[in-house]
């Protein structure tokens, strides 16, 4: 092992220009490209994934509950049911949960002096998550409550605002529908702020108010909402959280949903960017291994004469397959750590330049997004540097077929 290990050294890092050396660095390139690929194709997935999560997140927490509806969906208006200290205090006590905020939603149609659109009217009170709002806001300021009636004000989207040519102080009017063929109500509304999540289903549909004009427009008394909007410590254990209160705290004509049910086609469209991150992974490694068994044969073919000079001096094939592939382990190396200096360098680049940008209406963020996961980064150079090892001992065979005479005589 340390005569294979010698020689390995001695060609690997042979300051003499020859074909081979030429070989090496062009193997030593490609998988440096290689792993970089691999690194920022990984660390752009992430991101992407957590900043798209952390809007929805934001914007309507990591559970609903509501009362059940037959084939309801995230724009149908919810049936009231009458919140309670005992109901709430019962729900605080499922480990994780971080906030509880009522909330009911309503049809409406939004009318500026020039324009007109639909919405969806979202009421909330003022013990509102209003910190994971906030970081949304663009333009003017959050709602302002009073006790004795309804808040005259809403927050509406860029989208929403650019489309009805309005701005924070604005006044516009709402209709909202009543339906079973009553008329639409109206009342006259200001706009007291402006939002951007840049998610589209949510910056064209929803304008925030206030609740209590929500209850007034359809008659509930003041105890009566049309959810709970919560959020947690851990978006991870939704699952298990709505399990929790399912069972352990709601009637049973209350039943708790995370937000991937509510919005399953974004948190699909979300998963499909792990089968494209595997995409990624699967042609960078195949082509670094292609890369190295390419040059392990030229590497093999160049170094006939010395193959066949050590076998005719006694050394066994086992021993000489060694020389090779440990001279690959150190080009792979030294192409993983130049791969992993470019790659983590334009990942961290970007998170504190925000260098790459991004059409918003496609991708719901100005900046490519990076989050560097270091288990993927170690896994990817662990699975890489063996992957590669184990295949090229396939090519390594060949200097079995090398009979020492023939070998010798090579040129």
């Amino acid at each position: 092992m340390r005569l294979s290990s010698f020689i390995a050294r001695r060609i690997a890092f042979n300051k003499a220009s020859s074909f081979s050396k030429f070989i090496i660095n062009i193997a030593i390139a490609a998988t440096a490209i290689s792993v970089a690929v691999m690194i920022l194709a990984t660390a752009l997935v992430n991101g992407f994934q957590q900043v798209i999560q952390e809007k929805i997140f934001s914007f309507w927490g990591h559970l609903h509950i509501n009362q059940y509806q037959p084939n309801a969906g995230p724009l149908t208006e919810e049936i009231p049911f009458t919140s309670t200290h005992t109901l709430i205090d019962s729900i605080k006590l499922v480990p994780g949960i971080k906030t509880i905020s009522s909330y009911a939603t309503k049809s409406a149609i939004i009318k500026s002096e020039k324009e007109i659109d639909g919405i969806i009217f979202k009421g909330v009170d003022k013990n509102y998550d209003w910190p994971q709002l906030q970081r949304f806001m663009q333009a003017g300021r959050s709602l302002q409550f009073n006790d004795s009636s309804y808040s005259p004000e809403i927050m509406i989207s860029a989208s929403t605002a650019k489309d009805l040519q309005i701005k924070p102080n604005d006044k516009v009017i709402v209709y909202f529908i009543q339906g079973g063929g009553l008329p639409p109500r109206a009342r006259k509304l200001t706009v007291s702020g402006i939002y951007k999540t840049g998610i589209e289903e949510y910056d064209k549909t929803y304008v925030i108010g206030d609740l209590n004009l929500v209850r007034k427009l359809n008659d509930w008394d003041t105890a009566q909402v049309g959810g709970y909007e919560i959020t947690l410590n851990d978006y991870s254990t939704m699952n298990d959280v709505s399990h929790t209160i399912d069972s352990t705290a709601l009637s049973d004509e209350l039943f708790s949903r995370t937000i991937r049910d509510i919005y399953p086609n974004i948190f699909d469209w979300l998963q499909l960017q792990n089968q494209n991150e595997l995409i990624i992974i699967v042609i960078m490694t195949i082509v670094a291994i292609i890369n190295m068994i390419t040059a392990i044969l030229i590497l093999i073919l160049e170094r006939t004469n010395m193959v066949g000079i050590l076998k005719a001096l006694g050394m066994r094939n086992w021993q000489m397959q060694k020389i090779f592939v440990i001279q690959a382990g150190y080009i792979i190396l030294m192409g993983m750590l130049i791969g992993n200096f470019f790659g983590l360098g334009l990942a961290f680049l970007q998170q504190s330049t925000g260098l790459f940008k991004l059409p918003e209406e496609s991708y719901y963020m100005s900046v490519a997004a990076i989050s560097i996961n270091w288990v993927e980064i170690l896994l990817i150079n662990l699975g890489t540097f063996t992957i590669c090892i184990l295949v090229l001992l396939i090519p390594s065979l060949i200097i079995r077929k090398i009979t020492p005479v023939k070998a010798i005589q090579f040129k």
